[in-house]
């Protein structure tokens, strides 16, 4: 298949059969005219076929098949955490380019030697940090530069969702669980985006499991050069709430439903002065459509991935496990029991 424009479509192999492939980032891939899902493979023969007749391709038993495939030139690994340093190299071997869910590693070091890998093979490799691809985050960094707020002074950002199933892979340190690496990287990656990187941990706070010692939830402040404060908050028992504000010297803006807004809805700023209150509409924009576009455009060479940008996107992802490594190291460690506190 080739489009009017001449240029065919990725052709994308999927590295494992899991959730957020089948709720959001096929829908997404099917629906791209740049991208064609060729094939999907797991290691249970019944998942790949499910995934398979929905979404119109080939099912793969085992991931080793599917890197073998001459067909794939891009492989989409939405594997557990602790798994994506592992096959997102045995794809960049094998020849493909990768998008691989976040975290793109689970430490700093892992993420160093996939971004080297890449560049040695001239190959794209992207976070799926969808929410990155959301126009209105653009248009918040506009704000600043336009100096709408003042000075910025302080971000709050915090990503928290409720209790998982007690089966849910995230509970399973040894696949990469842990709300750290889970909901935790999403306000850090909205402290490099928004702050830049070279971010210190100045503090970290994480509630951990009796027994197992996995983190449930946590808070972590940050310190940038510039003297610009961070405080971030996360985990997975809470109840929903995705948000992240910017402090200014002269005003506040917030950005609510910062993670996965409804594609299909307008998006607000909230701009909060000492006396008056301005609400920005934005346009409904489908992030996932957008990350899957960039995606695309970057393997065929029409984003600036294969230039400067692409090196932005590796520094961005490493200098995001950076911080999650200094929160492991400098994090106080509270248990947590079940019940929560008694209230008088």
């Amino acid at each position: 298949m080739t489009h009017d424009h001449g240029t065919p479509p990725v052709r994308v192999g999927v590295l494992g059969a899991a959730s957020i492939a089948w709720r959001r980032v096929l829908p997404a891939m099917t629906a791209c005219p740049d991208v064609e899902v060729v094939a999907v493979a797991s290691r249970d023969p019944r998942r790949a076929r499910r995934f398979a007749d929905r979404f119109g391709c080939a099912a793969v038993t085992g991931y080793e098949a599917l890197l073998e495939r001459a067909d794939v030139e891009a492989v989409y690994v939405p594997l557990p955490a602790a798994l994506h340093r592992r096959w997102a190299a045995r794809a960049l071997e094998a020849g493909r380019h990768v998008l691989v869910e976040k975290p793109m590693a689970t430490t700093a070091p892992e993420a160093r030697e996939l971004t080297a890998l890449a560049e040695r093979r001239g190959l794209v490799l992207r976070e799926n940090f969808m929410f990155l691809h959301h126009p209105r985050h653009q248009a918040v960094s506009e704000l600043l530069r336009d100096g709408r707020i003042g000075r910025l002074r302080m971000l709050h950002a915090s990503f928290c969702v409720p209790p998982l199933s007690p089966d849910d892979i995230r509970y399973t340190r040894e696949l990469g669980g842990g709300a750290l690496l889970d909901t935790g990287v999403y306000p850090l990656r909205t402290a490099v985006r928004f702050l830049g990187r070279g971010l210190r941990v100045t503090g970290a706070t994480l509630r951990v499991r009796p027994g197992d010692g996995l983190d449930v939830s946590g808070q972590v402040l940050l310190a940038a050069d510039s003297g610009v404060l961070a405080s971030l908050d996360f985990g997975f028992e809470h109840g929903y709430g995705a948000r992240y504000t910017l402090w200014g010297d002269r005003a506040r803006l917030t950005a609510d439903q910062a993670v996965s807004p409804p594609a299909e809805l307008p998006t607000q700023l909230l701009i909060e002065e000492q006396d008056r209150v301005e609400q920005l509409l934005l346009p409904p924009a489908d992030q996932f459509k957008a990350c899957v576009a960039e995606f695309a455009a970057a393997v065929r060479g029409a984003g600036a991935s294969r230039g400067t940008g692409r090196a932005a996107w590796h520094a961005d992802a490493v200098a995001t496990l950076e911080l999650v490594d200094a929160v492991r190291e400098r994090a106080v460690r509270v248990p947590c029991e079940d019940g929560g506190p008694e209230i008088a």
